[in-house]
């Protein structure tokens, strides 16, 4: 698991029924591709985040497959159709097996 990893995600709080609104996240991630070497001339382990999902009460919103060009601290911004309450699911994969996942609520009125 890569060190200091924190997701950051921006909902609005409330919306209309049927309301598009912007999402924004952001996850603190080094990427490492690999290709470096430590003090010692020893490889540094592959770590870079390849997948990242959004979902709302369950149903997929946004699924995106990150190539190893992707660079340091990846931002995604995107909008979605909120037709009730819920709840949005954001979930990262890393390479090395690590899933970064966070929640954020919207009141539908």
């Amino acid at each position: 698991m890569a060190e200091g990893v924190k997701p950051r995600v921006k909902v609005p709080k409330s919306a209309s029924a049927g309301e598009v609104i912007t999402i924004k996240t952001l996850i603190s991630h080094k990427m490492e591709s690999g290709q470096r070497k430590d003090g010692d001339g020893n490889p540094i382990a592959r770590s870079i985040i390849n997948r990242f999902v959004a979902d709302f009460n369950g149903q997929n919103v946004i699924d995106v497959t990150l190539e190893p060009a992707i660079s340091t601290n990846p931002y995604f911004q995107f909008e979605a159709t909120v037709p009730e309450s819920g709840e949005f699911t954001f979930t990262w994969y890393d390479d090395d097996g690590s899933v970064y996942e966070t929640t954020k609520s919207i009141e539908v009125s």
